[in-house]
């Protein structure tokens, strides 16, 4: 059986990018700006703070977090074995 990929509120989310080093930068309405700092390199991330993020939303989130974050890291949080 593969891996489905977890239910995550905006909230939680963030919290796993914090766990990551990121840090909020900024919110703005629903949205919220994750930063963190890696050598001269500003590295952003840009999450929905919704109360549950659809599976599009968050795979985008992942996507994005893939540039920064090697996809081996990101599947041991955001998948469900």
């Amino acid at each position: 059986m593969s891996p489905k990929l977890k239910r995550l509120s905006g909230d939680e989310v963030i919290a796993i990018f914090e766990g990551f080093g990121f840090e909020v930068h900024s919110r703005r309405g629903s949205h919220v700006k994750l930063r963190r700092l890696v050598s001269e390199a500003k590295e952003t991330l840009t999450i929905a703070a919704h109360s549950e993020l659809d599976a599009g939303t968050l795979r985008a989130i992942i996507r994005q977090a893939s540039r920064f974050i090697p996809m081996s890291e990101l599947r041991k949080v955001f998948w469900s074995d």
